[in-house]
């Protein structure tokens, strides 16, 4: 299993994987310089991706702003939290900020909602 990474940082690593899939998607349209038509779509569907990914930037910014700031018990530097349970952006520290967590094995799915 891979490592997990604060959810900010992975949301962070989709925008920015969504620019360069977007210049590579461009990129692509100098194969059918042939079609112009083709080239269209090409540009296009990359500049789509790019406006995506700024979509992306933006949303997580919103999320990134009104996160809980806490200070990492391992490293004590400060980190933002997203949901119950997070690990801290600079040493992978499990943080949580729901009581009833403390002490258990990290877990991430304490974020998802309970189905009654």
């Amino acid at each position: 299993m891979k490592p997990y990474k604060s959810k900010i940082n992975k949301i962070r690593s989709f925008a920015l994987a969504l620019i360069f899939i977007g210049f590579v998607v461009m990129y692509g349209g100098i194969f059918f310089k042939n079609s112009p038509i083709l080239v269209l779509i090409f540009m296009s569907l990359g500049v789509l991706c790019i406006i995506g990914s700024t979509v992306v930037y933006a949303w997580i910014g919103l999320l990134s702003a009104r996160a809980v700031q806490v200070e990492c018990p391992n490293c004590h530097k400060h980190t933002k939290v997203l949901g119950r349970v997070d690990m801290c952006m600079y040493c992978n520290e499990p943080l949580t900020l729901d009581p009833t967590l403390e002490g258990k094995e990290f877990d991430q799915s304490y974020n998802k909602p309970k189905k009654s």
